[in-house]
């Protein structure tokens, strides 16, 4: 069985460039947890409680990162120490990024352990 969250937003300071670390921005975080059976018998007290999923997530987005490779992968380390996923996919979008002459949609890093289907 497969936990998923997708598109949590969530303010963050995370960047190099100083405007990012002073105003912050929004990031979007894609989860996806393999909970082998947890939950399949209707009780909370068993299954991976995304409330809880989303917690973890915030505590981590509350810390300061340069890079969005590093705070992916932060990340992927606390729902691995949390809740023992048999495989978890963590994908961290930045939906502000400006690069010099581009359009961008987002910028991206994707933390993958374990065989877990991806979206």
């Amino acid at each position: 069985m497969i936990v998923e969250l997708e598109g949590l937003q969530l303010h963050g300071y995370h960047g190099v460039n100083e405007s990012e670390q002073r105003l912050g921005q929004t990031f979007l975080y894609d989860v996806r947890l393999d909970v082998g059976e947890r939950g399949a018998d209707d009780r909370i007290e068993g299954a991976v409680d995304y409330r809880l999923v989303v917690e973890a997530i915030r505590e981590v987005n509350g810390r300061r990162f340069d890079l969005i490779e590093a705070l992916a992968t932060a990340v992927a380390d606390e729902l691995e120490r949390r809740f023992a996923p048999g495989a978890v996919w963590v994908r961290v979008r930045k939906p502000e990024v400006k690069p010099a002459g581009a359009t961008v949609v987002h910028a991206a890093a994707v933390v993958e352990r374990g065989n877990v289907e991806r979206p």
